[in-house]
């Protein structure tokens, strides 16, 4: 029988972090899968927004961003990372971090170019390449650490790859990358002539100390980075997608095209919100990752209380959580769905993170954690069912 479907999308499957969420959604589960706040965003994030639309910012807006938020943007990146950008040659918004990531990699891949990846990963990205004909080169961070092996990435780099796609700090693993890891990237990539292209959209949610620093801050890297973000993470408004690019006149040219003939514009009235909020004073943000260490200490006493192993993240709001010692085996999408039906709490399965080999996400969950304490409390319930397995008491 012919097939109408693309050649480009024969390796691709629907979004397993979302197809997850709507099957615990129809089961009840606690949705732990994909990574959202269950908690309103601050009062000067709606009163913002309700502004913006009473005051007639409803219609189309200006394609590559309003001109107050990519200026926002511009002043915090030199806030926070002593960065010089120009608003109007540099700065992007899109509809979120998965149109960014799309756009920058439709707008500089050809069919055939090869792309390091650091893996886990999105599954976003490998769609990306996908559509733009490239070929992906998976470099892993193998658990229980997560650590980037030089070897192996030099490896990667001497297959003459385009560009270079990592996230930092990371999804799924909780990592944020050190000085030196970011360095030897930063190293390989002027070595090679290759292009980051970096998803920094937690890039305020780091712990223990620790700070994130973009690539692109890195000597010989400002012309040759694409830095993605967004703000739906940093405000719980995920569902707004205001995500943004920065880059180089010419990378930032090559991706407009793109997100012109796909999206238009980000939605104007939240555009218009995000450029009020976004330079709140330092004690938000202080006060961001401070919550945000809480969330991920409840999250790890119940992890702890039921015997998980995980690394402590670093960074961002997930923990991979390895559940073998339940005496279920070791097939993540298995236990995955048996936790929804049985237990009634919702994850991502390991496996979906790693297209090389899906094998080193086996006997591995990943647990979202932005959430409010009610909802810790039912979680902590409902895996009193846990007790038992696996010899666990």
């Amino acid at each position: 029988m012919k097939t109408y479907a693309a050649d480009r999308l024969r390796n691709l499957q629907e979004s397993v972090i979302r197809s997850v969420t709507r099957y615990a959604f129809d089961k009840g589960a606690v949705l732990l899968a994909q990574g959202f706040p269950d908690f309103d965003p601050p009062e000067e994030v709606i009163a913002a927004a309700e502004k913006a639309m009473r005051s007639g910012r409803n219609q189309y807006g200006m394609t590559w961003g309003q001109p107050g938020l990519r200026k926002a943007i511009a002043e915090k990146s030199r806030r926070f990372y002593g960065q010089e950008v120009d608003p109007d040659k540099h700065v992007t918004v899109t509809c979120g971090v998965t149109e960014a990531v799309i756009a920058a990699l439709l707008g500089i891949v050809n069919p055939g170019d090869k792309v390091v990846v650091l893996e886990p990963a999105h599954e976003n990205y490998h769609a990306g390449i996908a559509f733009a004909g490239g070929i992906p080169i998976w470099v892993p961070l193998r658990p229980p650490h997560f650590h980037l092996d030089p070897e192996e990435l030099a490896r990667a780099f001497q297959q003459k790859p385009k560009a270079i796609l990592f996230n930092s700090p990371h999804n799924p693993s909780g990592r944020v990358f050190t000085e030196q890891e970011l360095s030897m990237i930063r190293d390989l990539c002027v070595k090679h002539d290759v292009v980051a292209i970096t998803d920094e959209i937690y890039e305020h949610l780091v712990f223990d100390g620790l700070r994130h620093i973009p690539i692109a801050t890195y000597p010989g890297m400002q012309d040759r980075t694409i830095t993605i973000c967004g703000l739906g993470k940093t405000f719980a408004v995920t569902g707004w997608r205001v995500g943004y690019c920065i880059a180089s006149a010419e990378l930032t040219d090559a991706l407009r095209k793109v997100h012109d003939f796909t999206t238009v514009c980000a939605p104007t009235p939240l555009q218009e919100a995000m450029a009020t909020v976004i330079g709140l004073p330092d004690s938000y943000y202080e006060w961001l990752q401070t919550f945000y260490a809480s969330r991920r200490s409840r999250m790890l006493d119940i992890l702890d209380k039921y015997g998980f192993k995980y690394a402590v993240p670093e960074g961002a709001y997930y923990v991979m959580a390895d559940f073998r010692h339940l005496g279920r085996g070791d097939d993540d999408m298995a236990f995955a769905y048996w936790l929804i039906d049985e237990v009634g709490v919702a994850t991502v399965p390991g496996s979906s993170f790693y297209a090389s080999d899906p094998g080193l996400g086996r006997g591995l969950v990943r647990f979202a954690f932005p959430k409010k304490d009610q909802t810790f409390d039912v979680v902590e319930k409902r895996l009193e069912k846990l007790q038992g397995l696996g010899g666990h008491k």
